[in-house]
């Protein structure tokens, strides 16, 4: 029996070795591996990100927050208020507005409530010793007994007008006023108009009639009978409906002085708030750029550590390459790491600008107001920077061969 040779079986294709496929959760692991490895480094870098955050935030929150608390102001005291004032003549002089323009706009039908003050052409002082130069800038004004209803003004302490002290010596401070007459408490006197006045109330700041705040309020009748009040006001404040404001301010001018609706000027106290709110969002948007420039700085930050952690750790590069790691692992390894040092520094400066926006809001009585989306748009903002500077030095690192790396002093 003869052997017959066997002819040789053809051998199986090697498939090239697969690189094992990292889970999410060990490309966290090994990425902050990286960051753990240089504590001091990764601290300073997460600082540069948290400062640009955290001014971002904090310019956004407070004027979120002054807008809030203006919003807030603009509810409690409305919208519907319109002062009425003289204006000037044709021939350039100062205008008077009619003895009965209260009356002639009390006629409009939108028209809820009507008030009036009048100036006086005369001084408050805190005694009769005081020389007459030495006014404070205090004006005096007539007033009726229904302008705290008007306006929503409030007294802080005493008492308004009413109809029976507006017939006697009997004046109301507003807060500037007493302040500069070092008044704190009704029922002192004060010398006004060479005839001395008590102290009736002491009136919480009006933000809409600003002119009230330095101001000394007497009666209607009494301003006539001792100040020599000549009864034209100097100011008509009128509370109208909320849908009808525009068309009441149209016709205010021409019911007030039918014969020279020209001499009359009708402004709306709430758009000087508007204008503010203007101005606030001007400056904030200014901030905002700022934060900007400082968030920058802080991405370059995590560039400049990401760069120099490449070079300081080609040896591990090297050797992660010849255990198998593929380009693509070494990559995303890099990646992450820029990314987990930009959260941090993200999380920490969300932190520090919600505690500097609370802080600030608690020292001016504000709402703390900090947007959602400005919150999102700051961490979204710090992941983009992460990502945009972890990604050369991820490319570098993965294109170091295993050779080269390990030869790396």
């Amino acid at each position: 029996m003869t052997n017959t040779p066997r002819e040789p079986q053809p051998q199986p294709a090697r498939t090239p070795p697969s690189h094992a496929r990292l889970r999410p959760s060990d490309v966290a692991r090994v990425g902050a591996a990286g960051l753990r490895a240089r504590p001091l480094r990764v601290f300073l870098s997460a600082v540069g990100i948290a400062i640009g955050i955290a001014a971002m935030l904090a310019v956004v929150g407070i004027s979120a927050s002054s807008r809030a608390d203006l919003d807030r102001t603009l509810d409690e005291l409305g919208t519907n208020l319109l002062t009425v004032s003289p204006g000037t003549t044709m021939y350039g002089t100062d205008a008077q507005l009619p003895k009965a323009s209260v009356l002639m706009i009390d006629r409009i039908a939108p028209v809820r409530s009507v008030s009036e003050v009048g100036r006086i052409d005369a001084h408050a002082y805190r005694n009769d010793r005081i020389p007459s130069g030495q006014t404070g800038s205090i004006e005096v004004l007539a007033t009726r007994s229904d302008l705290l209803r008007t306006l929503g003004a409030q007294v802080t302490t005493g008492a308004w007008l009413n109809d029976a002290t507006a017939r006697y010596p009997a004046v109301v401070l507003g807060a500037k006023a007493a302040r500069r007459l070092d008044v704190r408490t009704p029922g002192v006197r004060i010398w006004l108009g060479d005839t001395w006045f008590g102290v009736a109330g002491i009136l919480a700041p009006v933000p809409l009639a600003k002119e009230l705040d330095a101001a000394a309020l007497v009666g209607w009748p009494v301003a006539q009978r001792y100040l020599g009040f000549d009864a034209h006001p100097t100011f008509v404040y009128v509370r109208s409906a909320e849908p009808s404001v525009e068309a009441v301010r149209s016709a205010l001018a021409a019911t007030t002085n039918p014969e020279a609706p020209n001499e009359v000027r009708v402004s709306r106290p709430s758009d000087a708030l508007a204008a503010q709110r203007a101005t606030d969002q001007t400056l904030g948007a200014l901030l905002l750029g700022l934060g900007a420039v400082a968030l920058l700085v802080g991405g370059i930050g995590v560039a400049n550590t990401m760069v120099i952690s490449v070079l300081e750790r080609r040896p591990e590069i090297g050797l992660r390459r010849s255990l198998g790691a593929s380009r693509g692992q070494i990559r995303l390894q890099f990646l992450a790491e820029s990314l987990l040092l930009s959260a941090l520094g993200g999380v920490g400066g969300v932190l520090l600008g919600i505690g500097v926006t609370a802080g600030y809001s608690a020292t001016q009585s504000w709402p703390t107001m900090v947007p959602p989306w400005a919150v999102v748009g700051g961490l979204g903002s710090t992941l983009l920077i992460g990502a945009v500077a972890g990604l050369y030095p991820a490319v570098q690192a993965s294109r170091l061969s295993p050779t080269e790396a390990l030869a790396a002093p």
